[in-house]
């Protein structure tokens, strides 16, 4: 057993709330920059002082229609400016945000509305409008954000209902705040059974928020901007969107990732915010257009050196020829990558799920170092995480101040410290078994160096056991597979039986420049774009070839024997991948239980 703590650099009194750092830059910074919101083509300017009354605007209204302190409040909606407003507001007035993920399923709308026992609903359309309508016993309040023939949107109905409330009201609910009150119940996005509601206070989220702004100064300050795409009903978006407005760190949403190039070139950020799935995508692209221009081999040469000159930063530092090739292809190729998030990238913060040690050396190479992290919904997002001055690459770093990690006898990852949450909502049994001793059980298998730096191997839940009673972590072949460009997801598979094999899918994006490149027809098009490449020889071989290549890194008891491809993406609208783009394992099993039992069958288990 290993453990690692780090001394507290933070402090939260029992009187602090998440809402006192915007009204107090609102007094010390009026005429700052705190937001950017996009109106139409534009992005208009909102001052801190501006932002903070347009919170009391909206919180007044949530007085006057009867809101009380500890009442739950969902918040349905993609990542936009009307979110953190009412984020906010909520907790000004003693509320409690209940984050829904905008694509969620009508059933899981529902289970989180009656298990919070919301009281109110903001909804972005009248989609979701009708969905809370539809269940059971739906709220007693249901506003929406977007405005129609007959409604001209939440923010103004409610602003013009709070002009009856002094401004007074609002000092006063939030004076009666405590630190260790409620402030947000998000449910876990559930990659198996049903989503718990994870009660998370100030106290949590302060920690949290005041201490990831002392570990990333270089990211999190005045002069720093974030452009939010991410969903804000996870607690990764929801705490950088809090560093970001108690830093000065100028925030702007986007919603729409069709126009998310746009948005990056317009905002230009200095800090880039995303999941894994987002950098693989970046550099696939940028290698696809490098090889449908003729320029594969340049491309694929300065991505080489791009690597081999981020290793060399964990080492010696690069020699001069190494030194010549990059700025060569700086020129060439890198500028333009950086050019196409901004121009204005110092670095990325990545979490959700592992980042292959590959592209976490590209990115460096390329002048964005992207800083892994790990946590959860129960930790209020980040335990550890890769800082600008000490990285890393392939861990998720350190520990942050105030919190201890260790590695259980089991390999699991053990953790305690004042970001962890307090219970999940109605269910006494899940929030028993969460914890040892006071230490959270994250259900993550990991290890911790001697410099103690966390590396993340794979989550208990999924280790596959073969017939042959051999254990297999099935998320280090997956990875290695999801770096290859035609790959879009693959989940490994084995439980039980002789050998392990994968079902994969396609990257369709990747397929139309394949396509051409090796003279195939152009195909069909929609969810099914792959169906008529599965048994294609070329295509299988090439897949071949990355999995002969994942099977590298592990024993040949763990190596992939078989694999599949699918004619369909995994995507989250079919219910396959969680809103942060995780696999749903339980559902993929599910749905491809005969291309699994053709994996197996006729053949003879062993004795």
């Amino acid at each position: 057993m290993r453990e690692y703590s780090v001394p507290a650099t933070v402090r939260v009194d029992n009187h602090d709330t998440l809402s006192d750092a915007v009204f107090a830059l609102a007094q010390q910074h009026p005429d700052a920059l705190a937001v950017r919101r996009r109106e139409g083509d534009e992005w208009v300017d909102r001052t801190c002082a501006a932002f903070a009354d347009e919170i009391v605007a909206v919180a007044r209204g949530l007085i006057a229609a009867g809101i009380a302190p500890g009442d739950r409040i969902a918040l349905l909606s993609r990542t936009r400016y009307e979110w953190t407003l009412f984020d906010y507001a909520v907790a000004a007035v003693g509320a409690v945000t209940v984050p829904v993920y905008e694509t969620s399923a009508p059933e899981q709308v529902a289970w989180i509305l009656a298990d919070s026992a919301a009281v109110a609903a903001v909804v972005e359309t009248d989609r979701h409008a009708a969905t809370v309508a539809g269940v059971e016993n739906p709220p007693e309040h249901v506003w929406r954000l977007e405005p129609g023939p007959d409604w001209r949107g939440a923010v103004a109905e409610l602003v013009e209902r709070g002009e009856a409330v002094p401004p007074e009201r609002v000092d006063e609910r939030r004076a009666a705040i405590r630190a260790d009150d409620l402030v947000t119940l998000i449910y876990t996005s559930g990659t198996t059974g049903r989503p718990k509601g994870c009660e998370l206070t100030h106290r949590n989220l302060l920690a949290e928020v005041r201490t990831v702004a002392t570990v990333l100064p270089e990211l999190l300050d005045v002069g720093g901007s974030i452009l939010l795409f991410l969903p804000l009903a996870h607690v990764f978006g929801k705490v950088v969107q809090c560093a970001a407005l108690s830093t000065r760190t100028v925030l702007g949403h986007s919603p729409d990732a069709k126009h998310l190039l746009d948005d990056l070139a317009a905002f230009r950020p200095t800090v880039l915010l995303a999941v894994p799935r987002v950098f693989e995508k970046v550099y696939h692209g940028a290698r696809r257009r490098a090889l449908d221009d003729g320029k594969g081999r340049i491309f694929d040469a300065a991505a080489a050196t791009a690597v081999a000159w981020s290793k060399a930063q964990d080492r010696d530092g690069p020699g001069l020829p190494l030194k010549v090739r990059r700025a060569l292809f700086d020129a060439l190729v890198y500028r333009r990558m950086r050019a196409a998030l901004g121009g204005h990238v110092q670095a990325a913060v990545s979490g959700s799920a592992p980042l292959t040690v590959g592209l976490g050396h590209f990115f460096r190479g390329i002048g964005i170092p992207v800083l892994e992290g790990y946590g959860l919904t129960e930790t209020s997002a980040a335990i550890s995480v890769n800082t600008v001055p000490a990285q890393r690459i392939g861990t998720v770093g350190r520990p942050l101040p105030g919190l201890a990690v260790k590695i259980a006898d089991d390999g699991e990852v053990l953790t305690r410290g004042p970001i962890v949450f307090r219970k999940y909502r109605n269910n006494a049994g899940a929030t028993a078994e969460a914890f040892d001793d006071g230490w959270f059980r994250t259900g993550d298998l990991g290890e911790l160096d001697d410099d103690g730096f966390l590396r993340i191997t794979g989550r208990m839940k999924e280790i596959i056991v073969t017939a042959g009673g051999k254990n297999v972590v099935p998320a280090l072949l997956e990875d290695r597979l999801r770096a290859h460009p035609l790959i879009g997801q693959c989940l490994v598979v084995g439980d039980g039986q002789p050998f392990i094999a994968a079902l994969v899918t396609l990257d369709h994006e990747a397929l139309p420049g394949w396509r051409r490149r090796h003279g195939k027809p152009e195909g069909p098009g929609g969810r099914e774009a792959a169906a008529d490449l599965v048994a294609d020889p070329e295509l299988r071989g090439e897949i071949a070839a990355a999995v002969e290549e994942a099977n590298r890194a592990v024993s040949r008891a763990e190596q992939i024997r078989k694999f599949r491809v699918l004619p369909v993406e995994f995507t989250e609208e079919t219910g396959e991948l969680t809103p942060s783009l995780k696999i749903k394992r339980a559902v993929v099993l599910r749905r491809h239980a005969d291309d699994v039992a053709a994996f197996y069958a006729g053949v003879t288990q062993p004795a």
